[in-house]
C-alpha cells in the first residue's frame, strides 16, 4: 500500500465515501469517528498525514490538532464545512499545513494532499539543500537552515512549519517581488487558482508573530517582497 493517511470524520457516509477514494488512488487510510479516538490513534500509530475535521464529537479538530502537532511530524490538513477564513486562521495558526473545504472537488483534496506528502518527503531529505545555504544573517533577523530556527532580536521564535517554509522561500530571495503564483507553486507544487487564500493568511501570521510589518512588503497588483536589508550571509563549514 502507499502513504497511510488518518481520516478523522464523524460524519459516516462522508468518510466511507473519502476512504474509498482515497484507497481507490492507492492510499492506505484508517477512519476514526470523534476527537479522542484521532489523537489516541495519531500519537501511537504510524500515519504519514493527518485529514482532520473540525466538528467533531468529544474533542473538535482544533483541539486534535493542538494536542498532536508537537509529537506527530507529518503534514495536517483540516476540513472545513465554513467558507469563510475563521476556522482557516486558527487551524494554521495552531500548526496545520492546509485546509480544505468539504464542498470541494475530490480531485482537488487529492491534489492537495499529495501537494502535503511531497512537500513533506522534500523536508525529510534536505532536498532544498538547506545546511549548504547556511545562516541568513538580516541583522536582527536571523535564519538557519540548518536547525530550521528563526531567531530576531536574539530570541528564538516558535513558527509553523508552513510559516517557516513561505518565510524562508522570501528571506532566499530578499529583494525580490514574488507574486503569488511562484510562491504557491514553489510551496504547493500544484498550479495557483487565483482564489486560495492561504499565502496571504500566513502572510498575516508572520507579520503579527514575527513583528515583521515593515519587513514583508506586500506590492500591490504583484505579491509579496523580503525588503533587501541584508547584513550578511555566511555559509557554514
Amino acid at each position: 500500500m502507499g502513504n497511510r493517511i488518518i481520516l478523522v470524520e464523524d460524519d459516516i457516509d462522508l468518510a466511507q465515501l473519502t476512504s474509498d477514494y482515497l484507497t481507490g488512488h492507492g492510499f492506505d487510510v484508517t477512519t476514526v469517528h470523534d476527537g479522542e479516538s484521532g489523537v489516541n490513534a495519531i500519537l501511537n500509530q504510524s500515519f504519514d498525514l493527518v485529514l482532520l475535521d473540525i466538528m467533531l464529537p468529544k474533542l473538535d479538530g482544533m483541539e486534535v490538532c493542538r494536542k498532536v502537532r508537537d509529537r506527530f511530524n507529518g503534514p495536517i490538513m483540516m476540513l472545513t464545512a465554513r467558507e469563510d477564513q475563521i476556522d482557516q486562521i486558527i487551524g494554521l495558526e495552531i500548526g496545520a499545513d492546509d485546509y480544505v473545504f468539504k464542498s470541494s472537488e475530490p480531485r482537488l483534496v487529492l491534489a492537495k494532499i499529495k501537494s502535503l506528502l511531497r512537500r513533506s518527503q522534500m523536508t525529510a531529505n534536505e532536498s532544498l539543500q538547506t545546511k549548504e545555504v547556511g545562516l541568513l544573517d538580516f541583522g536582527t533577523i536571523k535564519i538557519d537552515p540548518g536547525s530550521r530556527e528563526v531567531i530576531v532580536n536574539g530570541k528564538a521564535i516558535v513558527i509553523s512549519n508552513p510559516e517557516y517554509e513561505l518565510l524562508f522561500l522570501l528571506a532566499q530571495n530578499a529583494g525580490i517581488v514574488l507574486t503569488r503564483e511562484q510562491i504557491f507553486e514553489s510551496l504547493r507544487g500544484i498550479q495557483y487558482d487565483g482564489q486560495n487564500r492561504i499565502i496571504d493568511i500566513t502572510i498575516s501570521q508572520l507579520r503579527s508573530k514575527l513583528d515583521f510589518t515593515d519587513r514583508i512588503k506586500t506590492v500591490r497588483n504583484k505579491g509579496y517582497q523580503f525588503t533587501n536589508q541584508i547584513i550578511e550571509l555566511t555559509q557554514n563549514a
